[in-house]
């Protein structure tokens, strides 16, 4: 992509186009899906040298990320072709007319006289023949008239960027809501855990004779440990961050949102897992749904 062009864009897109010189006309086609890299695929005509690898070029530039497939319909233009005399077969046309004519008058025959017009209209006499055109001449006109079709392929992939830039803000702010609810129904349940650590506590001593009151204690604290979700909730919100920073920047950021989804992944499972309350694992489930949808919408993001 060159330097400057901010738009996200998309790894799905298309454009086509048609042209007509040189005794030629052709048509373009190019459309592309999403990839881990950039895989470009060029179909053109084998004799236009250079043709294929110029292509390549242009669309590199432009393109990071994503599986393109470049078609060039070519074909000669439906013009009249000229008419070249074929002089060798009218040397053989006139030697016949002589040995027919010879032979006539030992006969006694008489024979009408042949016109030019006569003579043309006989098969192969005139040979139809196409214009030929320069490869070079070909390559060159066939280059500037694709610029313009891939101008339109790479507005029609940040037209689709930037639908997808409107879903992902809104998955954001989805996932951003359900952190804040996570952390709220944290905060609410602290008392219940402290609660029922210490209803198992009292339990333990009353019904059991020398108990090491200390490494009790020790268990306790590192069950509570187990059950805190702090640090995941400021992971996840640390995430929400680097997600919004990398939507609204530039250049091609699929694969670093793709590896965030990862991350996002792994701290809802893990807040899941800690959960011990049936409304943070309500609200943790939601926040899995949501990641797993913001997911698939960044596979389609160069």
């Amino acid at each position: 992509m060159t330097e400057g062009d901010t738009m996200r864009q998309s790894m799905t897109g298309f454009a086509s186009g048609q042209g007509e010189a040189l005794g030629l006309s052709w048509s373009w086609d190019v459309r592309s899906v999403n990839a881990r890299g950039l895989d470009i695929r060029v179909r053109v005509p084998d004799w236009i040298d250079g043709l294929e690898q110029a292509l390549r070029a242009l669309l590199t530039k432009r393109l990071a990320r994503g599986s393109v497939t470049v078609s060039l319909r070519l074909q000669a233009s439906a013009t009249e072709p000229t008419q070249d005399l074929n002089e060798a077969h009218l040397d053989k046309v006139l030697s016949a007319m002589l040995r027919i004519e010879s032979e006539a008058m030992v006969r006694g025959l008489s024979l009408t006289a042949s016109t030019a017009a006569d003579l043309i209209s006989l098969r192969g006499v005139m040979d139809a023949t196409q214009n030929q055109a320069d490869p070079a001449e070909v390559r060159t006109t066939l280059i500037a008239d694709f610029e313009p079709v891939l101008e339109g392929f790479v507005a029609s992939r940040q037209s689709e960027g930037a639908a997808l830039v409107e879903v992902l803000t809104g998955q954001v702010a989805q996932i951003s809501d359900l952190v804040a609810q996570a952390a709220i129904v944290a905060e609410a349940r602290k008392g219940e855990q402290v609660d029922r650590m210490r209803a198992a506590l009292t339990r333990v001593m009353d019904s059991q004779d020398n108990v090491d009151e200390q490494r009790v204690a020790q268990e306790l604290a590192l069950i509570a440990v187990k059950a805190d979700v702090t640090e995941e909730i400021d992971r996840l919100r640390a995430h929400i961050d680097a997600a919004r920073d990398l939507i609204q920047g530039d250049g091609a950021v699929g694969r670093k949102l793709d590896f965030l989804m990862q991350e996002f992944n792994r701290e809802a499972n893990t807040l899941c897992s800690k959960a011990q309350s049936s409304a943070l694992t309500s609200v943790g489930l939601e926040l899995k749904s949501v990641i797993e949808q913001m997911r698939e919408q960044v596979q389609n993001v160069e």
